[in-house]
């Protein structure tokens, strides 16, 4: 019970029911050597846990950020939900260290596996929504597992212009695309690069940005606005 306490202050939820949080730390693993004491693990959880996961990012992603299509929400979400995500927010929360899991497990570092590590994230998050409902469960996902949703966002938004121009090069007639740095100003905390992007030699665009990926991006959009214009000439 104290481990489970202690394991209830870093999440930041207390369990009205606390089996329900031994259920979601317990490894199949760990069930199968404990026969004898009827133990289920948490696989079932992983179910509903992924169901829940799924609702919640889509729901956060199409509330906050309208400036996305389906297709990159798709994508987005896909990142958000990916086992290595869920494996790096369970670290976060030593979700590791708190499993019960079979001695063969145990041994060959079962606690930073990352398939483990997913699984029981998500079979946690299914035992919050159980126990305090779907307020608590969204709770929890969008504090615990902020950063990797705003990163996974970003990344789309990032990739987009840059995937657009790439596509449409390679559909019109593939020549080489290239990104040159014009220049950088400012102190190393804020920086400001210039960059500006060149099709088949020509250059199509500029763009600014507070690092080099962001003006890249920037270079592409502009270099999109002057295709599309010069498609309807």
């Amino acid at each position: 019970m104290d481990s489970l306490r202690q394991y209830e202050k870093i999440i930041g939820y207390e369990f009205k029911d606390k089996n329900k949080l031994v259920l979601a730390l317990t490894h199949s693993s760990y069930a199968n050597e404990n026969k004898s004491d009827r133990l289920s693990s948490n696989e079932r959880l992983e179910f509903l846990g992924d169901a829940v996961l799924s609702i919640v990012i889509s729901e956060y992603i199409y509330t906050n950020h309208a400036n996305l299509a389906e297709g990159e929400m798709t994508k987005a979400r896909a990142n958000i939900v990916c086992e290595s995500s869920l494996a790096y927010c369970a670290s976060k929360i030593e979700l590791g260290k708190f499993l019960f899991l079979g001695k063969g497990e145990e041994l060959t570092g079962g606690r930073t596996r990352v398939s483990i590590l997913s699984d029981a994230f998500e079979a946690l998050i299914a035992s919050i929504y159980l126990d305090g409902g779907m307020s608590e469960a969204r709770k929890f996902i969008l504090d615990k597992m902020k950063p990797v949703i705003e990163g996974a966002i970003d990344g789309i938004i990032s990739l987009d212009y840059k995937t657009q121009l790439q596509e449409l090069v390679q559909k019109n007639n593939g020549q080489k695309i290239m990104y040159e740095i014009l220049d950088e100003k400012g102190p190393d905390h804020n920086k400001v690069f210039t960059t500006q992007v060149k099709i088949a030699d020509k250059v199509m665009g500029s763009g600014k940005g507070k690092s080099k990926k962001e003006s890249e991006q920037n270079a592409a959009k502009a270099a999109l606005e002057k295709l599309n214009v010069e498609n309807k000439l």
